[in-house]
This record gives structure tokens, C-alpha cells and sequence, in this order.
């Protein structure tokens, strides 16, 4: 991290190799899968402009896909349902990488890094303590996770000035950002589609999700400080550097602030204002560019450079994108030659077989296995509420656990899975490879899954509704 800190932002170069070599054989082994699954599908109707699956309709149907659709399906993929989004966060990546690598070159990162490892070298575990409770409230009240992605590699930054690693900055700004997702107070993105989907009032059977968010709030913290404390051994505590305040930098760090300020209230907003949930990543990536632009100008540096060092930045992540199309192409290759249906049957149909107690638990798992496949959490409620709601009311599950089973299946996952586009950015701009993410976090995601499936045992056993 420090050679970024230096450099701007850049995709380690290992890293990056390692990501692409994972995703190739992920669809070598998806289109494998699709000679040994028969093709199949829903009968699908569309209401209020969503496609949704109708329950009992499904039948077989020839299916496969040909070799050459496949070996070009992380570029057909731009053409599928679906391909503007990716588009959107291709260009909200590169003006990250142009706006980070001009606040580099004009030293206010610097600058403002400095100035919190001064204001809080004596108060570290406070400070990580409210950043990480921001990014799970970002995540809960609003479902910001893509949007979060600028802020992370400030906060691995920071990590690594206050002494930790930027495993802990991760930890403490993505990672906190999924587990706000998954317990979704008032998630719109999750919840409330869900919620809708599954005839309930919108985010009704909130005290539940707000025990679950302090729960897990609490683990997390436990984590992260555990690891801080680990890492920093040996590490000499960040002592001041003799911080001198500059009112040019003061002012050009006030004017982003500002800004970036102003987005995120907009993101907020978003909770309330329901037309503007489509709109939270374009108003982030317009103001983040806005806020670099005013900021770097403010700090002295010349339109001119400012130009130049922006494209520089934008260039050195480029090779992002292959990756987020790689891991978009599975749900392409698995949609198109139609067994995605069918792996959705085939799981439902194990359910008959399974105790009452446990189908929740299943609904659950459900949920893990296909976020792997579709990381848009409402795409994947238009597709698994409208089979599982009728499951659970058969097992005499009330349908708001059910809401709850798909959230935490959708949320945690987001951080761990490799087919998650937002993750291979941040594991990229903080210069860790996805090998060493899955080592460190794979515990934490243990102790969760525990914890969530005994949260949702606790909702059967009280009948939450």
C-alpha cells in the first residue's frame, strides 16, 4: 500500500493474474456444467415493468451454449440485460482511478492523511470503531456497496498511517459495507424489493434486523481489533510527524469534503426518494469527479497536469475491466444456456426431504449458492422471493424470515465471493490479491455464517413475522 500511496492507484500486477487465472477456470467449469444440466425454464409475467417467475411452471427445454458464444461471453455480456450497469461501473472505476492519482500527485492525500493520524494517533481503536459503524450504516439504511468503493482505498490508506495493514482498512470500509448490506435495516435494494415481492409492508419486522445489525456490528469490531492489534505488533506506533497545518491544502481539503459530502447525503436521500435509487452511482461518480477536480485545482496543481494525471490514473486500473466482464460472463453463460432454471428447481425440490426447522436455514444457503452466479441483490430478489415465499409458507415459515434468509444470503457473500465486480476493484486498488483476502476473512465469514444461522433459528423459534 505505501508504494500506492506513492503511485497513485494501480491494479497489483499479481493480483491481478491471480483474479483472471480464477475467473478463466470458473467458466471453464460453468460451461462444463452446461453438457451436464438439462436446460429448463419458469414461466416468467412482468408486473409493474419487473419479469418475475411464476411458481410450478417449470419444464424442460433444449439449452446449451456454443463455444464461441462462450469465449466471448465477457463481451456480449455489455449487450445482455443487465450491461448498462456494468458499463456504469467500468466508467465509475476509471474516474476513481483519474481523481485518487491526481489527489496524489498535488499531495493532499498526503496532506490529509497526516492530519487524522495527528488529530487520532492516541484514539485509534475509537476512530475504527465509528468508520467501521459509518460503512455499516452506509450499507444498511441505504444499500450503498458499490458506492463505497472510492472511500476504500482512503480508508486503507489511513490503516496503514495508523499502523495496521491494509487488510484492516479493507475490513473496516468494504467489509463493513457487505455486513451493513446483508442486515439490511432498511435496505431498499434488498429489503424493500423483497419485502415487496413478498406482499409484506416495506421494512416492517424491523427489530429483528436491528438486533441482527448489533450482533454483527459486534463481531466485526471484535475481528477487526483483534487483527489490528496482531498486526501492529512489532510496528512502531505512528508518532507525529511534526504536523504543519497549510491553509492552501486546509482549503482544498475543506471544498472535498464538502462535495463528497453533499454525495453522500444524495445517497441518503435515495432511501426516501425512491426515484433516485437508480441515480446513486452516477450522483457518486459525478460528485467524487467534481470534488478531485475542485480539490487538486485548489491544492495548486495546473489544468494542464491535472488533465494529464487524470487520464494516468484512469489508464493504471484499466485492466479492472476485463475483470469485471470475466466475472459478469458466469450468470451470461448460465442464463444463456438456460440451466439456470434448473439448478433452481433441482434446489427446491430438496426441501421436501429436509426438516420444517431447517428449510429457513436452506432458503438461506440458497441464497449464498446463487449470489455466487447474480450479485445484484434485486435482481436476485425478482428471481428467488417468488419460489421461496410459497416453500415457506407451506413449512409454516413467516415470509419476513424468509426476507430475512435472502438478505444475510446475499449480503455477506458480496465480500468473498471472486464473481463480485465491486470486490476484485477494492482487492486491486489496495494491492491485495483475492488469495490473501479469502485467507484473512475466511474466519470471520465462519463466525458469521454461526451467528446468522442462529439468528434465523431464533425467528422460527419466537415465529417472527
Amino acid at each position: 500500500m505505501e508504494q500506492n500511496n506513492k503511485k497513485g492507484l494501480n491494479i497489483s500486477a499479481r493480483s491481478f493474474l491471480v483474479a483472471i487465472v480464477i475467473l478463466l477456470v470458473l467458466m471453464l467449469g460453468t460451461y462444463l456444467l452446461t453438457f451436464l444440466v438439462p436446460g429448463g425454464a419458469f414461466q416468467r409475467v412482468t408486473e409493474n415493468g419487473q419479469e418475475l417467475i411464476l411458481p410450478g411452471t417449470y419444464a424442460e427445454t433444449p439449452g446449451g451454449i456454443s463455444f464461441g458464444k462462450w469465449l466471448a461471453s465477457p463481451f456480449l455480456v455489455l449487450g445482455a440485460p443487465g450491461g448498462g450497469t456494468i458499463l456504469a461501473v467500468i466508467l465509475f472505476l476509471l474516474v476513481i482511478g483519474g481523481v485518487f492519482n491526481s489527489l496524489e500527485k498535488c499531495r493532499l492525500m498526503n496532506y490529509m492523511l497526516e492530519k487524522i493520524v495527528h488529530r487520532f494517533k492516541n484514539s485509534r481503536y475509537q476512530l475504527l470503531a465509528c468508520i467501521t459503524l459509518f460503512f455499516m450504516c452506509m450499507g444498511s439504511f441505504i444499500g450503498s456497496f458499490e458506492e463505497c468503493v472510492p472511500l476504500v482505498p482512503i480508508v486503507v490508506a489511513l490503516a496503514v498511517s495508523l499502523g495496521w495493514d491494509a487488510l484492516t482498512g479493507v475490513g473496516m470500509s468494504l467489509l463493513a459495507a457487505g455486513c451493513g448490506f446483508a442486515s439490511g435495516v432498511c435496505n431498499p435494494f434488498t429489503i424493500g424489493v423483497a419485502q415487496e415481492l413478498a406482499g409484506l409492508k416495506m421494512f416492517s419486522g424491523i427489530w429483528l434486523r436491528v438486533v441482527s445489525f448489533a450482533l454483527i456490528y459486534g463481531l466485526l469490531f471484535l475481528f477487526l481489533r483483534f487483527h489490528a492489534r496482531r498486526v501492529e505488533k512489532g510496528v512502531l506506533a505512528p508518532a507525529s510527524s511534526g504536523f504543519v497545518p497549510n491553509p492552501k491544502m486546509d482549503r482544498a481539503l475543506k471544498s472535498f469534503a464538502l462535495i463528497i459530502g453533499v454525495g453522500i447525503l444524495s445517497v441518503f436521500s435515495s432511501g426516501f426518494l425512491p426515484f433516485m435509487r437508480d441515480f446513486t452511482m452516477p450522483i457518486v461518480a459525478v460528485m467524487f469527479l467534481v470534488a478531485g477536480i475542485a480539490a487538486s485545482l485548489l491544492a495548486g496543481m495546473s489544468g494542464r497536469e491535472l488533465g494529464r494525471t487524470f487520464l494516468n490514473g484512469a489508464l493504471s486500473i484499466a485492466p479492472a475491466v476485463l475483470m469485471i466482464l470475466m466475472a459478469s460472463s458466469i450468470k451470461y453463460i448460465l442464463t444463456e444456456a438456460k440451466i439456470l432454471d434448473t439448478l433452481l428447481f433441482r434446489a427446491m425440490e430438496v426441501t421436501s426431504h429436509i426438516p420444517t426447522a431447517f428449510v429457513i436455514l436452506f432458503i438461506y444457503l440458497i441464497a449464498l449458492v446463487m449470489n455466487f452466479f447474480i450479485s445484484s441483490g434485486s435482481a436476485k430478489a425478482f428471481l428467488l422471493i417468488p419460489l421461496v415465499t410459497p416453500i415457506a409458507d407451506l413449512c409454516g415459515i413467516s415470509r419476513q424470515l424468509c426476507v430475512m434468509a435472502y438478505a444475510f444470503g446475499d449480503g455477506f457473500s458480496n465480500v468473498f465471493y471472486i464473481t463480485n465486480p465491486v470486490l476484485l476493484i477494492s482487492l486491486g486498488l489496495a494491492g491485495l490479491s483475492y488469495g490473501k483476502w479469502v485467507k484473512w476473512s475466511w474466519k470471520f465469514q465462519v463466525m458469521n455464517l454461526v451467528l446468522t444461522s442462529l439468528i434465523l433459528l431464533f425467528g422460527f423459534a419466537v415465529h417472527y413475522a
